[in-house]
């Protein structure tokens, strides 16, 4: 196939063989320009001596920079908005270091691995160039350097270059996670390269002629008669194939294509990460080699099946989450295999094969350990703009910055889907445009012209040139639960194929999530880095001043369980609609800018928060998952309970077992089971079968568990239930029920005890919301804010409405149908019977349910509707017939006191 070669001279690889590579890290003298004026005085002559630092690294990093005085000791938008820098630099900063050269280098090029954002070099005071990149190399051509020293001298300007970004929210470049630091990060070296050099090495792999096809440019300084060019191919340190070709005549001949066939083949994907080597040599007619290069490959080709992602010609299913280039300890993303080591390895462990790099794209080392590992990466264009289109020198710098990230990481398999941007607005045409070029140029990956859009007339279907849809509805509706968990009775039978139908390639469900988690304030001491987490310092302050500090665990755990619930069903909704192809969480773990958005089940540091173990994610987020299909969440024992077994088959092939099948009580007790026939399931989402049992031998309120096993391997899955009786007994004698104010406060004059149930037009209160606070309470005010409940599922109030200590779907209706009420300001300590956790923002003390004595008499209050259309809203006639119990029972004796004024604080 005829390609368009790559006409830059950049970075070829960082796996280049350069066995005479000259290190220039460690220490170098730095000098801040605040003002501007080193170009103009000519400072890259003078000698800057003074304050020093390790290169690389960052100014943050030697402690250089302005002090945040951010004031921790009160809840605001400027401490809470995000992690803070210790010190903080915007601008240009002059770097000099004197190098010590052993041998003369004739030609060659000074690497900086990775800088913000644009660099200027010299070498004794001679101008080498600049450079402009936010996801390459910054690289400069040097030449008849002779042995002995020479001093290097670097003005870095990490101020805007270009208009990319929103609010400076791209994270190739923003404070909000990764920081807008000043310094070099990753390798620093000369590169010596004599007479000639290799560069702009591609491959090109074709699995089913089982062929590679080699790109390389040749750069050199004498001709090229009677030179030949060698090329070797090798696995695992096998040499599979060395072929030798000439070179014409030509001295003007600077690149070279060469098709290469093997015998066999291995295929690349997420369970067979197999990779293999190339090297490239020049060498002359004595076969001495005057330049080599090197790269890793793999044999991998992404297609589309009516709609559905395959690789390699089998269905694949993207269980993604975000890297928004959050790394807390340094400000910066690891440049080493080793920080991407752990970070890939929890993903996997987590299920995931997938990961979406959100506006920004990672370093070498990054893409070296998801080839060994199998993960599909998504890489994204420094683009995150509602005004694409309107600087034309921005764009230039894109169409730039494109071609040194296929030059840079094109060959790599991992390197699996690319974006422009995050959620792009502007000039489509454009957008378009460079898809429809950059596809042209390199077919190894799909692409897209931007991860979703709120542009009208986009985001709502695929663009013209796009592989592939990232979005979070279409023209038919939602394509995640975030957008309908709030305003539909739960229902387990729920997918989307009705609304990811008809779409032509592949679709992806957009920023799935998005439930914030109550802040773990033990993450604090983990912050040893250059930020400072004033954000959670402010809300253990706020926490400790409202009395409120030895609940915080507790809000955490309790936010964080009801998280992991919505995120479950999140998933399993993705994974029962066949023609969806695969989802991106925001987030596996936490994002800490936009105002603190906690939304993560690990912390920022990919580090457990406690609340769920990989191995229970895994039994809903993984190659193979076992679903279930059914209508509620709650039953009477008058009913049947029917449902759907199904399983979502994304391994390595077909399976052939059985389905096992049960449903436990709390104590572990087996009451139903079963199994289905041994059938062979091939990949995509099948049905196993239907199950079905009667729940009449149940007299007792109970929460249950269906279990769904793979027989013979490790895949199984569970599901809460609850089941009631359908004929409650209610102490109407004893308890005075009612939602009259009035009537309860002469009651309770006289000495009875009353079940007071306002309705919520009644109630001074935040109104009721089932699912958690949507991303920050910080970005997004205008929200009830809250993050589920809280209690004590062993206290007596309780004792016929089984439930966990936080939210789960058998809240559902009665949350919806609430006002929650707000405790702050009355006397004395209040512990709720059920509380609401509030967010973290405000710090309420809030409930649903409370118990108190009022006058002569005794008061449950409760703020959730219990009383209206009780014959089809099961759960809160549950709830009362628990409550009334309670009410009635000799263990209701409440310990705190509360006089009318107060309870009128609570009611309008």
């Amino acid at each position: 196939m005829k390609r368009l070669l790559l006409s830059l001279i950049f970075l070829s690889s960082m796996l280049s063989l350069h066995a005479q590579d000259i290190s220039i890290a460690g220490k170098w003298s730095v000098r801040l320009d605040t003002l501007d004026i080193g170009k103009k005085k000519m400072w890259q002559n003078e000698l800057f001596g003074g304050q020093s630092l390790n290169l690389p690294g960052t100014l943050d990093e030697s402690g250089i920079g302005k002090t945040n005085n951010l004031d921790t000791l009160s809840i605001n938008k400027a401490v809470l908005i995000s992690l803070s820098r210790k010190h903080r630099y915007i601008g240009v900063a002059w770097y000099q270091k004197e190098i010590t050269l052993t041998k003369a280098v004739i030609r060659g090029s000074i690497l900086l691995e990775r800088v913000i954002w644009k660099t200027d070099c010299w070498i004794d005071g001679v101008y080498l160039g600049s450079a402009h990149s936010l996801s390459t190399a910054h690289q400069f051509e040097l030449s008849n350097l002779k042995s002995g020293k020479h001093t290097i001298v670097l003005r870095i300007d990490n101020s805007k270059q270009f208009d990319i970004s929103f609010n400076d929210f791209a994270h190739a470049y923003t404070d909000g996670t990764q920081i807008m630091w000043n310094g070099v990060i990753g390798e620093m070296k000369i590169i010596p390269s004599e007479n000639f050099r290799l560069d702009e090495l591609q491959v090109y792999t074709d699995p089913s002629t089982k062929s590679v096809e080699i790109s390389v440019g040749i750069n050199g300084i004498v001709p090229l008669a009677r030179k030949k060019i060698r090329y070797k191919i090798f696995k695992k340190g096998k040499l599979l194939a060395s072929k030798v070709f000439p070179i014409e005549d030509d001295a003007k001949l600077k690149n070279i294509l060469r098709k290469i066939s093997l015998k066999n083949v291995e295929l690349w994907d997420e369970f067979n990460p197999n990779l293999y080597k190339l090297i490239v040599e020049l060498v002359d007619s004595k076969s001495t080699i005057l330049a080599a290069n090197q790269t890793s490959f793999g044999f991998r080709k992404i297609g589309n099946d009516n709609g559905s992602l395959t690789l390699n010609n089998k269905r694949i299913f993207l269980r993604g989450t975000l890297d928004c280039n959050i790394y807390p300890d340094q400000g910066h993303p690891p440049m080493e295999k080793k920080g991407w080591i752990k970070v890939f390895n929890t993903i996997k462990q987590y299920g995931l094969n997938h990961v979406r790099y959100h506006s920004w794209c990672p370093p070498e080392a990054a893409f070296q350990v998801a080839d060994s590992l199998g993960l599909y990466l998504q890489v994204e264009l420094p683009l995150w703009s509602i005004k694409v289109g309107s600087d034309k020198p921005t764009l230039t710098f894109l169409q730039q910055e494109s071609q040194r990230m296929i030059s840079s990481y094109g060959n790599h398999p991992s390197f699996c889907f690319w974006s422009m941007g995050n959620e792009l607005e502007g000039d489509f045409k454009w957008l378009n445009e460079l898809v429809k070029q950059l596809k042209k140029q390199d077919n190894r990956r799909f692409y897209t012209a931007t991860t979703f859009s709120f542009q009208k007339g986009h985001g709502l279907e695929p663009e013209p040139f796009d592989d592939f849809f990232i979005t979070q509805y279409t023209k038919k509706g939602w394509i995640r639960g975030q957008g309908v968990f709030n305003a539909e009775v739960p229902n387990f039978d729920k997918d989307y194929r009705l609304t990811a139908d008809s779409i032509p390639v592949p679709i992806i469900a957009h920023e799935v999530g998005q439930y914030s988690i109550f802040p773990n304030l033990g993450e604090i001491k983990k912050y040893k880095g250059v930020l400072e987490p004033l954000n959670f310092k402010a809300v253990r302050y706020d926490l400790k001043k409202k009395g409120l500090l030895d609940l915080a665990d507790s809000f955490k755990l309790a936010s964080g369980k009801f998280a992991v619930i919505l995120y479950k069903e999140e998933i399993e909704r993705a994974l029962k609609t066949n023609s969806l192809s695969g989802f991106q969480l925001l987030d596996l773990h936490d994002f800490p800018g936009q105002g603190t958005a906690l939304v993560g089940l690990l912390d920022a540091f990919w580090e457990s928060k406690g609340l769920i173990e990989p191995s229970g994610f895994k039994e809903f987020c993984s190659e193979v998952v076992p679903l279930l299909r059914y209508k509620k969440a709650s039953f009477l024992n008058t009913e049947n309970f029917t449902g759907s077994m199904e399983i979502a088959n994304f391994g390595q092939g077909r399976i052939n077992e059985r389905a096992v099948w049960e449903v436990t009580d709390a104590n572990k007790h087996v009451l139903y089971s079963g199994t289905t026939d041994k059938r062979s399931i091939g990949l995509g989402t099948s049905k196993l079968g239907d199950v079905s049992f009667s729940l009449s031998s149940i007299k007792k309120p109970l929460a249950l568990t269906f279990t769904l096993k793979i027989e013979n391997t490790s895949y199984k899955n569970s599901w809460d239930f609850w089941v009631y009786p359908a004929a409650p007994s209610e102490q109407k004698d004893k308890v005075l029920f009612t939602s009259s104010v009035q009537q309860a406060l002469q009651a309770l004059k006289d000495g009875r005890t009353v079940l007071l149930n306002p309705d919520s037009s009644g109630i001074n209160g935040v109104a009721g919301r089932f699912t958690s606070v949507f991303w920050s309470p910080v970005h997004f005010p205008d929200q009830p804010g809250t993050m589920g409940i809280l209690c004590n599922p062993q206290h007596p109030a309780l004792n016929k409405f089984p439930t966990n200590f936080h939210s789960n779907w058998q809240w559902w209706d009665l949350i919806t149908n609430s006002k929650t009420m707000v405790l702050d300001g009355l006397e004395g300590s209040y512990t709720p019977i059920v509380s609401v956790i509030d967010n973290f923002f405000k710090n309420r003390k809030m409930a649903v349910i409370i118990e108190c004595k009022v006058g002569n008499g005794k008061l449950i209050l409760c703020s959730m509707d219990i009383k209206k259309n009780l014959q089809q809203r099961i759960e809160a006639q549950q709830l009362r017939t628990s409550l009334m119990d309670y009410a009635s029972s000799e263990t209701f004796n409440p310990e705190k006191s509360l006089d009318e004024s107060g309870l009128l604080k609570l009611l309008k």
